[in-house]
């Protein structure tokens, strides 16, 4: 494999879902044309021509575009979830990762699975970034989306609203903030990132009034970030952190929950924002959306998102 040419593992997702059809549509997208990059999908090839033939497509044959083929333990019929078929889904992100480790894939990119779907079916399971990062030996990973315009980093991510404060700690702030510092610089090639700290509590807690989270481990955590040389500031008010004047100002937003960044940031770049995955060993990619399970098969997803995810996977690998 050329570091100039990276080749990317791609998993195919949920079968039930849009995952199947955005990876039709990347196929071909990427007929006749060079995107930078050869891809691997890892899918049904089976589930992946029907699911070309349900949307009235053919699945186009590309040099740069190769199917893996692992085939589903159940029939597959669009929007319809099937449990057996959750070992399925995750035999595909340890196809990927072992690829990546082993220097067979230079990153990866995956589409939307079903969380509720893989539980149900008896298997514990959080997301995909929780996952990769027990796989890498239970390392500490941060969620990452960005758009063209923004970045915005999540100190936590998957859990319950109410077990949010406890989950904030001054030593996973310490190592999310050198996490975001090293790879901006490593990935992005920027200089000094210059990440915004967020708050928890309305008003970054008003001095106490609202909240204490601030005072106690938000604020001690950027002055140690700042006397190891990493451009943290804040705890900044989530509610004007956002304002354009004040995003020009920084590269990256580290929020402190998920729908505390999420929200803004899908709406400045919803279906062309794409999810990284930082501190891990492996280039991880993903797209910002789920598995619409009522868009598959009927021709109605939209695939922007996934080429968004390919591209940046291509650029930074």
């Amino acid at each position: 494999m050329s570091a100039a040419r990276p080749r990317l593992a791609l998993t195919s997702g949920e079968p039930a879902g849009i995952g199947p059809d955005l990876c039709v549509l990347l196929a071909r997208r990427l007929a006749g044309t060079d995107w930078g990059c050869d891809i691997t999908c890892l899918a049904d090839e089976n589930l992946l021509h029907a699911r070309a033939s349900q949307l009235g497509l053919t699945l186009p044959t590309s040099p740069h575009f190769h199917i893996e083929h692992l085939p589903v333990a159940a029939p597959v019929t669009a929007g319809q979830l099937d449990a057996r078929n959750a070992p399925y889904v995750l035999a595909l992100l340890d196809r990927a990762l072992q690829g990546c480790r082993s220097g067979q894939f230079a990153g990866m990119v995956t589409a939307p699975v079903q969380k509720s779907l893989i539980n149900e079916a008896g298997i514990a399971f959080t997301g995909h970034t929780e996952y990769l990062a027990e796989a890498c030996g239970g390392l500490q990973p941060v969620m990452l989306l960005a758009c063209e315009t923004l970045k915005v980093a999540l100190a936590t991510t998957h859990l319950p609203l109410s077990a949010v404060s406890a989950a904030i700690t001054p030593a996973g702030l310490d190592q999310t903030l050198r996490i975001i510092d090293a790879d901006l610089r490593r990935l992005w090639r920027i200089a000094q990132p210059r990440i915004a700290v967020c708050g928890l509590n309305p008003h970054a807690g008003e001095s106490g009034h609202l909240g204490r989270e601030e005072i106690d481990v938000i604020a001690p955590a950027i002055a140690r970030a700042q006397a190891a040389g990493i451009a943290a500031s804040g705890p900044w008010p989530a509610d004007t952190i956002f304002v354009p004047q004040r995003l020009t100002q920084h590269d990256v937003v580290l929020a402190m929950f998920h729908d505390q960044g999420l929200p803004t940031l899908k709406y400045a770049g919803f279906g062309n924002a794409v999810n990284v995955t930082l501190g891990l060993p492996v280039l991880r990619t993903s797209v910002d959306h789920g598995t619409a399970l009522d868009l598959a098969g009927t021709g109605r997803a939209d695939a922007g998102s996934l080429e968004a995810a390919v591209r940046l996977a291509a650029q930074l690998a």
